[in-house]
């Protein structure tokens, strides 16, 4: 936008909305390692009680394994 001289109203509202972007996503991640804790509570539970198979356990452990490698990632 700034290359094509943009009205500088416009860009300052495009600079907010980033800013304002950037200030979620340490909340968003907060929540999602929250929710992942949670997940894995509720899957080591349920492997206790001796329920280990089916479709939904197959996608819990999916999940728990691509979130775990996005934070690997992202702390890399």
């Amino acid at each position: 936008m700034k290359e094509k001289g943009a009205d500088p109203y416009d860009l300052k509202q495009q600079e907010n909305v980033l800013a304002e972007s950037r200030m979620m996503i340490p909340d968003c991640h907060k929540r999602l390692e929250a929710s992942l804790a949670d997940l894995k509570a509720t899957l080591a539970e349920l492997e206790e009680a001796k329920e280990k198979e089916g479709l939904e356990f197959e996608e819990a452990r999916s999940t728990i394994t691509e979130v775990e490698k996005l934070f690997e990632t992202t702390e890399a």
